[in-house]
């Protein structure tokens, strides 16, 4: 039995609706699925089938998100993120402040922070530069928020973990590919907070908080010890591909290792291995919000793949002209913007509309990076909680921070207009 399309959607715009009268994101993924099944003529024994089914094809992406909650832990709890910011905004000074602090969100969220946390770390920086520099806290926020967009499409973090397991292809590859159009989400980042830095309500002495650099930050060399020895594990395989180096092709080392091995090592190496068991607790926390979330979408998600909506969407797009290329930034986009989350989006993106995409004849690496970046460009809606905590991190109003939405979807949009020209168009 084929769920209707149009069920499917209801069950989805129900989610949404309860997300929006602030019941807990996860109950309302799995109540809007289970409803969603039931209006389209499922049993209830068939609904809770296609529930389980749905959230068994996500345990593979919350395994690694677990994983990833290591790094995350050593690398906010061990003050390696900050000291990564400040010596980037500190050596560009305030004559660079936006390329700054934009680099500094996107580096911060590229070696594994997730990206509110990375916004949370540099808004202190950026709101004490911001007030000496004279920008406007709506530039400040799309430098941040841009940046945490580019530096979320090359990372090890849930949404590319999500889009490379989503398409059967490596964490790596799916890293180096959206490396270009990450770049360019910087340049355009740049761009418009610097068009608009004088725009809005400038920072005010009660934004900036009364100490906003540590006294004991931990050296550079070694906060870079744990990001870089994760990417270097990550990166053998593909280098290996590149040199056509058999040994180290076949070196095929999933995250779900490297990130807690490369996290441990950094943390004995920074003289912080005493504080390893405190790391990983905090990582786990920091994580397990999300892998609920991801349960309650892969629910969502098993009701949209037992339903017709893939295949009504593909039909629209052919009516209306477009090319099926186009698919998969559009799911992305589609899915980012119901949910407001970008990990989630990816997972509903890739297991409802994955096999369509890739019978376009698109490589899965190519799929997973469109996906991926589509995702990013309306991420940031109230019914998401990256646009709330990103407006409290910059002491902003609902009606200021919505002022950012559109400047943050250019990004989003530069980065998946980057990435479908250059793996679905050339």
């Amino acid at each position: 039995m084929t769920i209707s399309w149009i069920a499917a959607i209801i069950g989805l715009i129900i989610a949404i609706g309860l997300i929006l009268l602030k019941l807990n994101p996860v109950y309302s993924l799995f109540l809007g699925a289970i409803l969603g099944c039931l209006l389209g003529g499922a049993s209830l024994t068939r609904t809770i089938t296609i529930l389980t089914t749905g959230t068994q094809s996500i345990m593979g992406t919350a395994i690694r998100v677990l994983a990833a909650g290591m790094l995350a832990g050593v690398m906010m709890e061990s003050g390696a993120a900050d000291s990564i910011a400040h010596a980037i905004v500190n050596k560009l000074g305030n004559a660079q402040a936006i390329l700054s602090l934009a680099l500094s969100t996107m580096i911060i969220t590229a070696v594994g922070v997730f990206i509110p946390v990375a916004v949370l770390i540099v808004a202190p920086i950026a709101l004490s530069v911001g007030k000496e520099a004279k920008i406007s806290k709506l530039s400040l926020l799309v430098a941040l928020s841009g940046g945490g967009k580019a530096g979320n499409v090359i990372s090890p973090n849930p949404n590319t973990i999500a889009a490379a397991s989503g398409f059967h292809t490596d964490l790596s590859k799916v890293m180096i590919a959206g490396f270009i159009p990450a770049l360019c989400g910087l340049a355009m980042t740049v761009l418009i907070a610097s068009i608009i830095k004088k725009r809005g309500a400038l920072v005010k002495d009660s934004d900036i908080q009364s100490k906003t650099i540590s006294d004991n930050l931990i050296p550079l060399h070694k906060a870079l010890i744990t990001p870089i020895l994760a990417i270097a594990l990550l990166l053998i395989s593909p280098v290996g591909e590149i040199l056509h180096v058999s040994f180290l092709t076949n070196f095929k080392v999933d995250a779900m290792y490297v990130l807690p091995i490369a996290s441990i090592i950094g943390a004995l190496l920074m003289g912080q291995g005493k504080h390893i068991l405190k790391y990983s607790k905090e990582g786990l926390d920091k994580v397990t919000n999300t892998v609920m979330i991801l349960i309650g979408a892969g629910a969502i998600a098993g009701l949209i793949t037992a339903s017709n909506l893939s295949k009504a969407v593909v039909s629209g797009i052919s009516t209306i002209g477009i090319s099926g290329t186009f698919l998969a930034p559009i799911s992305g986009i589609l899915m980012g913007a119901a949910i407001g989350s970008t990990s989630t989006a990816v997972i509903l993106a890739t297991g409802s509309f994955g096999p369509s995409i890739l019978n376009t004849g698109i490589s899965s690496v190519g799929a997973a990076v469109m996906v991926q970046t589509g995702a990013t460009v309306i991420d940031q809606v109230p019914q998401g909680n990256y646009f709330h905590i990103t407006a409290q991190s910059m002491n902003m109003s609902i009606k200021d921070r919505l002022k950012a939405v559109p400047f943050e979807a250019c990004v989003g949009l530069t980065m998946t207009i980057v990435a479908t020209i250059m793996y679905g168009i050339l």
